[in-house]
């Protein structure tokens, strides 16, 4: 009996192996390289990862990002979120739901996602992350939708590394290695964090992609 249920786990083993190294790499460049699912300036790519909450437990956060530059290896993502109402502020703008997760694989298309210039965010009054008249004047769509990704300005996208190193921190925010998400599926951020010859790297921190749709 003993043996028969070694045998059964050793298989499962192996299968769960297969699936892993084999099965999902192969479904993986299959999908990128289609026209749905390809990697483009404006896709969306959906990730999910377990993290320890306030409370010291796991729990699971789940992230739709639009893909708002392409420069190289370099992929720059925007988080979508939602703006809070002056009335009814959130507690976090960051972070989806899992229910709000699975609507928005299934309807993204169908929203009305405005893009909003990061310096606006900052603009009239109340809190940032809330909407304002200021916000309303300027980008008049928000009536219809409060999702939102914060944007740069066109004239700033594919400059390059910036030579100043006080733009550093900000410009290697939310920014990816192209080759990564093609080749393996997964967002591994560049940094310049414990950079020694002053020449950003790859950190050893990574998110699993669930999917990328256009």
């Amino acid at each position: 009996m003993k043996k028969i249920i070694l045998i059964a786990v050793i298989v499962l083993a192996v299968l769960y192996f297969l699936k892993q190294k084999v099965y999902n790499p192969y479904m993986w460049k299959k999908a990128i390289n289609s026209e749905e699912h390809q990697l483009k300036v404006g896709s969306f790519i959906f990730s999910k990862e377990t993290g320890i909450n306030g409370s010291q437990s796991y729990q699971k956060y789940y992230f739709v990002f639009k893909v708002i530059e392409i420069d190289g290896d370099y992929v720059r993502l925007s988080v979508i979120r939602q703006l809070s109402q002056k009335d009814n502020l959130k507690e976090s703008d960051f972070t989806m739901t899992s229910d709000q997760y699975k609507s928005a694989k299934e309807n993204i298309k169908n929203l009305t996602i405005t893009p909003i210039i990061a310096a606006d965010l900052y603009q009239g009054d109340g809190p940032r992350f809330t909407i304002n008249d200021y916000l309303l004047n300027k980008y008049p769509v928000l009536k219809q939708s409060r999702y939102y990704y914060e944007d740069i300005p066109q004239e700033s996208k594919n400059k390059g590394v910036p030579q100043n190193p006080n733009d550093l921190e900000m410009y290697f925010s939310l920014l990816y290695s192209k080759k990564e998400i093609i080749e393996n599926g997964k967002l591994i951020p560049w940094t310049m964090t414990n950079s020694f010859n002053g020449k950003p790297s790859l950190s050893q921190y990574s998110k699993d992609i669930d999917l990328i749709l256009n």
